[in-house]
């Protein structure tokens, strides 16, 4: 799953466009997250967040990197961190037009300790 994602992200780094590296960015911060591993969880969280915000991409990818950076400040027991991620992830998120992606965004931030 870490060599898949890793893999993915750097194919995505030379044939894809921000959009891409935040989504790449995004799988890691989630893999390292799932795996307990919270240095690397908030870097690539960080690193999500980052390429989000300066490419102004559309909200849900901006909520999701988010939504990063909450899931990896609760497995680094960052808990007021985690809480503000949180609150900023639904905020963006309220702003994600299309229903299912709403919802999927939603259902997943219920998912964070």
């Amino acid at each position: 799953m870490l060599n898949a994602a890793h893999a993915s992200r750097y194919h995505w780094s030379h044939a894809g466009k921000a959009l891409q590296e935040s989504i790449g960015e995004w799988q890691l911060s989630r893999v390292y997250s799932v795996l307990g591993r919270a240095e690397p969880a908030l870097y690539h969280g960080r690193r999500c967040l980052e390429v989000s915000r300066e490419a102004r991409l559309a909200s849900f990818y901006l909520a999701y990197a988010y939504e990063a950076m909450a899931r990896a400040s609760g497995v680094a027991g960052k808990r007021a961190d985690r809480n503000r991620y949180l609150r900023e992830a639904r905020k963006v998120g309220e702003g994600v037009r299309e229903r299912h992606a709403r919802r999927m965004l939603f259902e997943d931030l219920e998912t964070i300790p």
